[in-house]
């Protein structure tokens, strides 16, 4: 009768040991000298999904997603056609800041247990052959979701669960960070990428409604700081609930 309990408590503990582990992690690549150079490819990462938020929520709306490219300044554009109104297309260019902080409460929410964290690692170095298979367009693009999908594969497949745990919990950190270390975006009018400048998403959202780009970006802050206030109150209330039944 106490084994399922005990059970429990046990993914509890891996879970909380996986949050916090990530937390310090993420603490000490920010503060060592050579920090940023590991931390360069969880920024393309941030871009990646960012970039996709669009891609996806322009499918979800009847539209198509034509293409994505990444660059190695952690610029990106995605391409997307359909007959959106005003608000679909405000949305659309939504989906790309929202990306980041979903893709956050997504995964704290699948890591609560190791085995669920395996499933997503999976899932994800799937989801990276499909993305070069059907939308990524370029060199450097096809290499990044290359690579990001391999070590999703060799982490679920040749390590222990608590390890997938643990990069699944440390990835929805990254993008937490990101909401906050690339805010500034949000309050832009104007995004120079790689690919040239264009209207910044807050800007385009501006542009499909009404009101200056600064207030959709203040909005957006806010609604992803609520996103991630769930995501990681989610994955906390699972801890407390899994030890009180213990």
């Amino acid at each position: 009768m106490t084994t399922p309990p005990l059970a429990s408590a046990d993914q509890a503990n891996r879970a909380r040991i996986a949050l916090f582990g990530a937390a310090i992690v993420t603490i000490v690549l920010y503060l060592v000298p050579f920090g940023k150079y590991a931390l360069y490819p969880l920024m393309l990462f941030s871009t990646f999904v960012h970039e996709m938020g669009h891609g996806l929520t322009a499918l979800a709306l009847g539209g198509d997603f034509l293409y994505f490219k990444m660059w190695a300044d952690g610029s990106g554009i995605a391409a997307y056609a359909g007959h959106f109104s005003a608000f679909g297309k405000a949305i659309t260019a939504a989906g790309g800041l929202l990306g980041p902080p979903l893709g956050a409460a997504v995964l704290f929410t699948l890591g609560r247990r190791a085995n669920w964290a395996k499933t997503v690692l999976y899932a994800m170095s799937i989801i990276c052959a499909l993305c070069i298979l059907l939308v990524v367009r370029n060199l450097f693009g096809i290499g990044f979701v290359a690579l990001l999908g391999l070590v999703c594969f060799f982490v679920a497949h040749r390590t222990q669960p608590g390890t997938s745990q643990m990069v699944v919990v440390f990835l929805a950190v990254q993008l937490c960070t990101s909401v906050f270390s690339r805010v500034d975006y949000l309050f832009t009018q104007h995004a120079d990428t790689a690919g040239g400048a264009l209207p910044s998403d807050s800007e385009q959202i501006a542009m499909a409604l009404i009101g200056p780009y600064w207030f959709w970006g203040g909005l957006i802050a806010v609604v992803s700081v609520a996103i991630l206030f769930w995501g990681v109150t989610t994955f906390m209330q699972a801890l407390r609930l899994n030890t009180r039944n213990a």
